[in-house]
């Protein structure tokens, strides 16, 4: 992957998002192998009115380095969410101080003289309001990557990348250290799991030992769905026997996340 997004990518990328109603209409009699077409100039339509907030990675999916870690507690974080880019915080942990590339780690081996905070790269910051055109023109004039999103307290709130943009458009990307098993639960601890929308209802209910009493619906995403009624805009909630669910990432058409706490 390159160090940054070329101009020509975000060009490329930009143009799409000056697409008309008309463009859509211009392909509703295309062949059926060219369906993807429309599919995909469909869903640059409905990212062009998007926020942040609607498609950015909730800071309690993120993870973060603190500026004091050591050599080996990096490493094991690395290892364990193989992530090219890591915010890192301060101490208190309610500001990031910059943005660690793990290719500038390469040559450290030595604990006595690594400092993580020599090696931090500016961290860029928006509201969670601004919008996804906007950011993405930024992004283009910034040669940026990544960007953290802050509420309207200027509080992290969390985390959005190019790669989010684009899977608004194309579908989910894998990379080579995808592994969809050990994605669909994530442990945040004892009680609270980040749970991805399209886990099979069985197995959902394996881990969790409890039962959802709908069998009109095959995953998790469809059985909140139908519980709320309509779709959930992010940190709507639900409490289904001693579980508590919450919408921690979604956008206008699905749901995408779920934290799910143990309650009493």
């Amino acid at each position: 992957m390159p160090d940054e997004p070329s101009q020509s990518f975000f060009s490329n990328l930009k143009n799409l998002f000056n697409l008309s109603k008309n463009s859509v209409e211009a392909v509703r009699n295309i062949e059926p192998e060219d369906e993807r077409i429309e599919e995909l100039i469909e869903n640059v339509l409905n990212i062009k009115d998007s926020i942040v907030k609607e498609i950015m990675i909730p800071k309690v999916n993120i993870s973060f380095l603190i500026e004091s870690d050591s050599l080996e507690a990096v490493y094991s974080v690395v290892n364990d969410t193989k992530h090219s880019r890591y915010p890192v915080l301060n101490s208190d942990k309610d500001k990031v101080t910059g943005i660690l590339h793990v290719k500038d780690m390469l040559g450290s081996s030595e604990e006595k003289d690594f400092n993580l905070g020599s090696m931090l790269r500016e961290a860029k910051h928006i509201p969670e309001s601004q919008s996804v055109t906007s950011l993405l023109e930024d992004f283009k004039k910034d040669r940026a990557h990544l960007a953290i999103v802050l509420d309207e307290y200027g509080v992290i709130s969390g985390l959005i990348t190019i790669e989010d943009i684009l899977e608004e458009i194309v579908g989910e990307i894998e990379d080579e250290f995808y592994e969809e098993k050990n994605n669909e639960i994530i442990k945040i601890n004892d009680e609270e799991f980040i749970v991805t929308s399209t886990i099979e209802k069985e197995k959902f209910e394996d881990f969790f030992l409890c039962k959802l009493n709908c069998p009109d619906v095959e995953t998790l995403g469809g059985f909140v769905l139908k519980e709320f009624g309509h779709l959930p805009k992010v940190g709507e909630k639900i409490q289904v026997g001693p579980l508590e669910m919450t919408v921690t990432s979604a956008d206008q058409r699905k749901i995408k996340k779920i934290t799910v706490r143990k309650v009493d």
